[in-house]
């Protein structure tokens, strides 16, 4: 995955107030931590980070005016209730060649077995260990004709070089559920032969 530039600039006011100017101002607030380094509040540009941060565990380089380039991943993001805005996000900084665990989408691919069965997605995401720059973006898995009862567990998914499972190996990710079956409607008989 390929780094996103965004352009930052430290914070020195806080609270609502100054919150909300700076979403006026097409600006984000956010907040910078780890590696023992002491918390940056900065502004981020909303429309840029909001597009960054379609794509699951987004590197972001931030180039934070007067106080140099910091590379992080969105640790947590909190996003207003009724309209597409992004309140603040927490950023945690990360080093080249550093390994992070995050979670990772699951896509399931292919069609199940004939016979109307369900695919149910137990685990949206899984757990992995990866190095900070090379996170994948998601995991995809094959259930091409998986007949109902199947099921794939976080161990039974290929994940690419360099990635390990971080979440349990016995865990149920995807599993087949037999289609129900619809009773017939009562009196459906009787009324066809009035």
């Amino acid at each position: 995955m390929s780094e996103i530039k965004l352009s930052a600039e430290l914070r020195t006011s806080f609270g609502k107030g100054s919150a909300r100017q700076a979403r006026r101002a097409a600006q984000t607030p956010a907040v910078i931590y780890g590696h023992g380094q002491d918390p940056k509040h900065v502004n981020v540009e909303a429309h840029g980070l909001m597009m960054a941060l379609k794509t699951p565990n987004a590197l972001i380089s931030l180039d934070i005016a007067g106080d140099g380039t910091e590379l992080v991943l969105p640790k947590a993001v909190q996003r207003h209730p009724l309209k597409p805005v992004i309140n603040h996000v927490d950023f945690l900084i990360v080093k080249k060649g550093e390994k992070v665990t995050v979670e990772v989408p699951v896509v399931a691919e292919g069609e199940l077995a004939a016979g109307g069965n369900l695919l149910e997605h137990v685990l949206n995401t899984l757990s992995v260990e990866a190095e900070a720059t090379h996170l994948p973006e998601s995991l995809t898995v094959s259930v091409e004709g998986l007949e109902a009862g199947a099921s794939i567990h976080a161990k039974d998914i290929t994940l690419p070089a360099g990635v390990t499972l971080a979440a349990d190996a016995d865990a149920v990710v995807l599993q087949v559920l037999a289609a129900q079956a619809e009773e017939p409607a009562a009196g459906g008989e009787e009324s066809a032969e009035a």
